[in-house]
């Protein structure tokens, strides 16, 4: 029996087709990650957004309230003391509150990464106790950790409404 081609419009948004530097490369693809995570949480429904479909606790809407504590102590510096407590967004807080929050940890990373143009240079942070990542170290653990993340959302979007593709 042979394999009949899927014919017809794909689902999926593909990877960027970034340029040719390596800065480019990395962060085309964390914004395309970022991207990814987000459209997956905006408009998925209350109270399924923040509901746990599996037995660890996670939730599409804390995920990404995950990754903004994440985005902010890895390029901004900032301390976080309670990881696990990362993993739940406040009940009042809506989704729309948690993306803007999202959306402007994302834009004052970015801001940082405007003016550092050398990969292997540290991250400029102002926390004397801790030292700074390079700024390629940090790249690439963003992408690690929201591709990780983006993965998790996914499945749980599926859960929630049978939402696939990116």
């Amino acid at each position: 029996m042979s394999a009949t081609p899927r014919h017809g419009r794909r689902r999926d948004t593909p990877p960027p087709r970034t340029g040719s530097s390596e800065a480019e490369v990395l962060r085309g693809f964390l914004g395309y990650l970022r991207t990814s995570i987000r459209a997956k949480v905006e408009g998925a429904p209350e109270p399924q957004v923040r509901t746990a479909s599996v037995p660890s606790g996670t939730n599409l809407l804390g995920l990404l309230h995950h990754l903004t504590f994440v985005e902010r102590a890895t390029f901004l510096g900032e301390r976080v003391t309670d990881w696990q407590s990362t993993f739940r967004a406040a009940d009042d807080d809506s989704v729309a509150d948690v993306v803007a929050r999202y959306r402007e940890a994302v834009a004052r990373a970015d801001d940082v990464l405007d003016g550092c143009p050398d990969l292997a240079a540290p991250l400029p942070r102002s926390r004397p106790d801790s030292p700074a990542p390079s700024v390629r170290w940090a790249l690439t653990h963003m992408i690690e950790e929201t591709g990780r993340h983006a993965g998790h959302a996914d499945v749980l979007r599926e859960l929630i409404d049978g939402t696939t593709g990116r």
